[in-house]
């Protein structure tokens, strides 16, 4: 089945200090919560009989996230059409989406990025009476740390980070993050971490016993004592091509997003550390400014129809918080799930990793923290 590599999250290159300054200097349209979110009495009054054929709809994806004739289909279906604008990072879609000047419905984001627009009241508080298919979701799909409830971010695709190896090259099997930062001698050049600025910390963090999450500078600094301990090793870096490298042999141990792990070859297996990881979602989210806001629920709503979300898992590998979905690939495609252990995965198993959120300002912690090892000498 054919997959398309794409940068879905942020550069560890790019100053993720960025967004928190540009988030904390626009203003949201409508009013906040408490917690700086939309509150529910902030949405706008919808009619669920509005003619949808009367709007249309502009979205902005990650490239090869949906399938290609998605505009045509939910035209079809829907009557509306879709214009289909694609970011290459989660940083290019905030600023398409803070910058006032290009118009978007629906915006799919990771989970902490959703977090932060929703803080600046710049998301549209979701009408479950008009998304329907909310109940194919999982649960625990309503549990995520950056959206209890599910009240502003419809969850996407969602997973976790481990240990992918080739079984054949590793002598003794990975159970801890601290197989990969301190690799056996004989396996220098062979081993890789990712620079994506939250990726890189996790291992370690984890490894101490500290949340992903943390803006602790102790904990942090030693975070970034273990990570040059191991760039002084030989680890090697790469956030891209890793699961093409594991099935060349030039790398026999690498840290992975799940559905990244490309476990069809049998020598290659993909296992969560004992000391736990994180859990990653990506959404979809309206935005308040938008001016067709029935249509972007209705997309939304179509997006969850088991027929149409199974094709995430299928063709690009990653597990959709979509029970009915889930199903549908496990009636129609068991094969997949063979070659493809990742995808079985429960939803109760993904919710024992801890999900990651937005920290405003202490982005900037982890920027510095990526910054400073990519710039250490080896």
């Amino acid at each position: 089945m054919p997959r398309t590599r794409y940068a879905r999250r942020l550069p560890a290159a790019v100053a993720a200090a960025g967004l928190a300054l540009t988030l904390t200097s626009c203003g949201g349209a409508g009013s906040s919560g408490a917690d700086g979110a939309a509150t529910a009495g902030d949405a706008a009054r919808l009619d669920p009989k509005a003619d949808l054929k009367k709007q249309s709809l502009a979205i902005t994806i990650w490239d090869g996230y949906s399938p290609a004739d998605l505009p045509q289909k939910v035209q079809e279906k829907l009557g509306f059409p879709v214009k289909v604008a694609i970011h290459d990072t989660n940083e290019t879609a905030m600023a398409k989406l803070t910058a006032g000047g290009e118009t978007v419905d629906v915006a799919f984001v990771s989970g902490q990025y959703a977090q932060a627009l929703a803080e600046q009241g710049l998301l549209e508080p979701l009408h479950p009476e008009l998304i329907p298919n909310l109940a194919n979701l999982y649960p625990e799909a309503s549990q995520l740390s950056f959206d209890k409830g599910t009240k502003f971010a419809v969850p996407y695709t969602w997973g976790t980070t481990g240990i992918c190896y080739r079984s054949d090259l590793v002598k003794t099997p990975p159970t801890s993050w601290n197989d990969l930062l301190n690799f056996p001698a004989d396996l220098k050049g062979k081993v890789t971490m990712m620079t994506t600025e939250r990726w890189l910390a996790l291992p370690a963090l984890k490894m101490l016993g500290y949340s992903v999450n943390t803006a602790d500078d102790n904990q942090l600094a030693q975070a970034k004592d273990l990570l040059l301990k191991a760039k002084k090793a030989g680890m090697l870096y790469d956030d891209t091509t890793f699961g093409k490298k594991l099935e060349d042999g030039q790398a026999a141990l690498v840290e992975a997003w799940d559905g990244w792990c490309p476990t069809k070859n049998p020598k290659i297996k993909f296992t969560v550390p004992k000391e736990g990881s994180d859990l990653w979602s990506d959404t979809m989210v309206i935005m308040k400014s938008s001016r067709n806001k029935e249509a972007a629920h209705a997309f939304v709503n179509y997006i969850l129809d088991p027929a149409v979300h199974s094709w995430v898992a299928q063709n690009i590998l990653y597990k959709v918080p979509n029970k009915a979905a889930m199903e549908l690939v496990a009636k129609s495609d068991g094969k997949l799930l063979d070659e493809n252990p990742p995808l079985r995965m429960s939803a109760a198993e993904l919710l024992k990793g801890e999900s990651i959120v937005d920290l405003g300002e202490d982005s900037t912690k982890y920027t510095r923290l990526a910054t400073e090892i990519q710039a250490a000498s080896q």
